[in-house]
């Protein structure tokens, strides 16, 4: 989530730090709303194409491995109680300016590309459950609209707050509800749809074209794209009180009950829905309402799916474009991407370029593409952030702090160089979108350091 952060003033002067404000209780719904969101309301149903009817698995695998990086950040977070996040940590293990920049672009790369997914997921099956299916041809324009939409009110300026964010979250949590509570009404009380009987077998199955292993692999490579949102609670550091104890216990709780939110709706969709019609879906969820309480209105589901999905992607392009202004104001790229609109007072340009980016992806692939790239580049994130823990054990800090068993950030960066390598089953596709977008940066790299040559830049700045 986008939030306000300390900025240097002219002269190298520092404005005053962050207010801390966020409780332990405000922070749990925090970390909760913000890996909620479009994963588990649209590629529920492609991860189950990939794994079949054992849907829960890939998602449990995939918080596994996401629970051994949270050590990592919290080890991290408690040695530098600031906002701050993966670009910061690589740079104080490292100290190589090249390397910095490349984790904060594939960070902003991961916020463009899981936007675009959800641009997808807005133009899909939620939105034909609202307007019917003669909306379906122009799916297309309704994906780019939307991604404009974002756009104007990326530049309108957006003041989002923590009080708001619980608010969304209530409305997202408020869908899941309703798919829980019906689909297990309809699991053990006989499924209201007279089209589709709960089928408990489906969660054993796995996917017959390939092994189960590599099922498994390539499906957790997908379901990791639930964890987007997850690095984000780390720049909440600054903002929260007694950083050191109260953010161990709401990240990890926040953890445990979206995990356990993921894996009973996974549970329950495989239950009820039949493994080929969850893979041709990008709307999983509303299926899962239909067949366990057909009498719900299923535009009503809509609208809240939409608007998770919607909340999902303004915050990613907001993040991806305040990125991208941090690094021209940082000049690491081009200062043009540091322009900002005199009346707004937003980032236009910045605006403009992750805007442009989005669309030609959502113009060019499918969702799952989409979700599946994300995951890579956050994968490729959390191996760097684990290894760098390990680094910066021999920088010494005068206060008390959490400390992860060495083998946690080991095991930690094990994985998820694993998921993010060939073996787990990733096509060539993903590393050809991910070069692409990550080439992209060095270009621009490139271009400024032959204007202007070496640049020293504060990795506090690369922060979302």
């Amino acid at each position: 989530m986008a939030n306000e952060t300390t900025v240097n003033a002219p002269g190298g002067a520092h404005e005053p730090g962050l207010k801390k404000v966020m409780g332990p209780k405000l922070l749990l719904f925090f970390v909760v709303g913000d890996i909620l969101g479009t994963t588990i309301y649209s590629l529920t149903g492609k991860v189950a194409g990939k794994v079949g009817g054992a849907l829960w698995v890939p998602f449990l695998v995939a918080f596994v491995v996401a629970f051994l990086t949270a050590f990592s950040y919290l080890e991290l977070v408690g040695k530098y109680p600031r906002a701050g996040g993966a670009p910061l940590y690589v740079h104080k293990a490292f100290g190589i300016h090249f390397v910095t920049f490349l984790i904060a672009f594939a960070v902003m790369c991961s916020g463009i590309t899981s936007a675009s997914s959800a641009a997808q997921a807005f133009s899909g099956d939620y939105l034909t459950g609202i307007f019917g299916d003669g909306v379906e041809p122009y799916s297309w324009m309704v994906a780019l609209g939307f991604l404009l939409l974002l756009a104007a009110i990326n530049f309108r300026g957006v003041g989002e707050s923590v009080k708001m964010n619980v608010v969304l979250t209530c409305v997202e949590l408020t869908g899941l509800a309703i798919v829980i509570v019906f689909g297990l009404i309809a699991i053990f009380g006989g499924s209201q749809s007279t089209d589709i009987a709960p089928d408990p077998s489906r969660l054993t199955q796995f996917d017959t074209d390939t092994s189960p292993l590599l099922a498994v692999t390539s499906a957790t490579a997908l379901a990791f794209f639930a964890m987007v949102g997850f690095e984000d609670s780390v720049n909440m550091a600054e903002e929260t009180k007694e950083p050191s104890k109260n953010f161990p216990r709401a990240l990890l709780l926040g953890m445990v009950i979206t995990a356990t939110i993921y894996l009973v709706i996974a549970v329950i969709t495989s239950t009820l829905v039949p493994t080929a019609e969850l893979a041709e879906s990008d709307g999983p969820l509303l299926l899962v309402v239909k067949a366990a309480a057909p009498w719900f209105p299923p535009i009503l589901f809509s609208l809240i799916a939409l608007f998770a999905v919607t909340n999902t992607a303004l915050i990613n392009m907001l993040m991806a474009s305040r990125l991208v202004y941090g690094m021209a104001n940082e000049g690491v790229v081009p200062s043009v991407f540091g322009k900002v609109h005199k009346g707004r007072r937003t980032p236009w340009v910045s605006i403009l370029f992750t805007s442009i980016i989005a669309v030609i992806l959502v113009s060019s692939l499918e969702i799952s593409d989409l979700g599946s790239t994300t995951s890579l580049l956050l994968l490729v994130v959390f191996a760097v952030v684990n290894v760098a823990v390990l680094v910066l054990r021999k920088d010494e800090v005068e206060h008390d702090h959490f400390k992860a068993p060495t083998w946690v950030p080991v095991l930690g960066a094990l994985t998820c160089a694993f998921f993010a390598s060939p073996l787990s089953g990733r096509p060539a596709t993903e590393y050809i979108i991910a070069g692409i977008l990550l080439g992209i940066g060095v270009i621009f790299w490139v271009i400024n350091y032959l204007v202007k040559g070496k640049t020293d830049f504060e990795a506090e700045s690369l922060s979302k």
